[in-house]
Order: structure tokens, then sequence, then C-alpha cells
């Protein structure tokens, strides 16, 4: 451990960070397992702007890299039924 104060809490901070990111990731990886559950289409449809924008949150806050968040989004955007076009 550190014997200066300002590394001192540098180390504090440090772990209150590393708690919320951990929340805030644990969180979003079970609204991605919970909307991969979903059967019919339009609460499919309807929970994935949620989904999305808890992705897009943890790669603006750096808990995940943009291109991991990107995959994640477009791999739950092919699991979205199209309508069929008549």
């Amino acid at each position: 451990m550190a014997n200066h104060k300002a590394t001192k809490k540098d180390v504090r901070q440090a772990a209150k960070r590393r708690d919320r990111n951990r929340y805030y990731g644990k969180t979003t990886r079970n609204a991605i397992r919970d909307i991969k559950e979903i059967k019919e289409p339009g609460a499919f449809a309807e929970k994935l702007p949620d989904v999305a924008s808890m992705i897009d949150k943890l790669a603006k806050r750096g808990v995940i890299h943009k291109n991991k968040a990107a995959n994640l989004k477009r791999k739950l955007a092919k699991k979205v039924p199209v309508a069929p076009t008549a």
C-alpha cells in the first residue's frame, strides 16, 4: 500500500470505479441474457433499444471496447424477426 495521501485517495477512487463498472457490466450482461430468451417478436423488438443503449453506455464509460459494443449490438439485431414484404 502506498504511503502518499494522494495515492491512497487514488486507490479508494479506483476501487469505487471498479465496483461501479462491475455493477453496470453485470446488469448489462443480465439484460442481454434476458433479451435472448424472449420468444415473441414484438417484445424482443421492443426491448432491443433499451439493451442497445445500455451497451452504448458501457462503451462510452470505457468498461468495454467500442468494437465489442458494436459486435454485441449486431448479434442482437440479427435476431430481430423481419416482417415479410408483400
